[in-house]
């Protein structure tokens, strides 16, 4: 869809108009997962607030939804980087993307139909980048969400950029570069095991020089670039999968063996709903089952929109 822009004070104000149905508050709460992630931060008064690196230094992008149809994307950071962070935000958000096949295969699935209708407007969130989409899926190997999304947050304010916007403090996500350039000691003292930390320096040893590259994978078909991920010792189906759906926006891929969303289908599906079930009835559409099911778990915690802890209280 087409943007508009006006710049006033050295902030570019873009108005991105989306393809419906879209919900602000239910695509970044799937995107950051947990109210304590420190990179994707959603404010009381429902903004979503996202730094970058830029060429000339941290890229500030404040977005809101004020009508239905259209975002409100402010822009400070300087004129070279203002047409990348709105492609970011347009990948980040999945503003463009159209789930009407989705739509039309959940209302046939009895206890699907419900949590879609509640859910309309979710869309498919993908990180801004190879590596970032590679760490989380590394950092959640076999853990809970809670227990790793507290590494995480340790693991970035060792790696990653404090910046500060109206108060609200943020973190730049690190380059692969700048994660290899850290110190071993300080990265397992924040909860990384040895094994993770061996995995992550390798993907970002393929991405730093090139071996592995997000244009790589977009040729490839899904079956075929999970094949080529898990190339990477510490990479299985699972991450692989992963970091597909959450980085390259593949809803055709659902982690199979996720524990957690086994437990959720069980909770809001019922035991005899299986993964291999939810692929046969949804087909290239399966993979957003696991950001629903997400979903469905964070309502039940009250997270759903709920304001990020940094954007009140600060970095802790």
């Amino acid at each position: 869809m087409r943007s508009r822009s006006r710049t006033k004070s050295g902030v570019a104000t873009h108005a991105i108009r989306l393809t419906p149905p879209f919900r602000l508050d239910l695509t970044v709460s799937a995107l950051r997962r947990s109210p304590t992630n420190i990179v994707d931060v959603y404010t009381p008064d429902g903004r979503y607030l996202r730094a970058l690196d830029g060429r000339a230094g941290p890229v500030i992008v404040s977005v809101t939804q004020p009508r239905r149809d259209a975002l409100s994307v402010s822009v400070m950071g300087s004129q070279a980087d203002i047409v990348r962070a709105v492609s970011c935000v347009r990948r980040i958000l999945g503003t463009d993307r159209n789930l009407s096949a989705f739509y039309r295969r959940a209302r046939r699935v009895p206890w699907l139909a419900p949590l879609a209708r509640r859910m309309r407007g979710l869309k498919p969130p993908r990180y801004p980048e190879l590596f970032e989409a590679c760490t989380n899926a590394i950092v959640f190997q076999q853990l809970s969400l809670h227990a790793a999304s507290a590494i995480m947050g340790r693991l970035l304010r060792v790696v990653g950029t404090e910046v500060e916007h109206e108060g609200v403090p943020l973190l730049i996500f690190p380059t692969a570069e700048r994660f290899l350039n850290a110190k071993d000691a300080p990265l397992l003292a924040a909860g990384l095991s040895a094994g993770k930390l061996g995995t992550l320096r390798r993907v970002a040893e393929a991405i730093a020089t090139g071996a592995l590259t997000e244009a790589m994978l977009d040729e490839l078909p899904s079956d075929v670039a999970a094949l080529l991920l898990q190339g990477i010792k510490g990479i299985g189906p699972w991450t692989a999968a992963l970091i597909l759906l959450r980085g390259l926006g593949r809803i055709d891929v659902l982690p199979g063996d996720d524990s957690g969303v086994r437990a959720n289908l069980a909770r809001f599906a019922g035991k005899r709903v299986t993964t291999a079930s939810v692929a046969e009835q949804l087909k290239e559409q399966r993979g957003m089952v696991y950001f629903h099911l997400l979903l469905a778990r964070l309502e039940t915690r009250g997270e759903i929109g709920r304001a990020s802890d940094v954007a009140s209280n600060g970095i802790r």
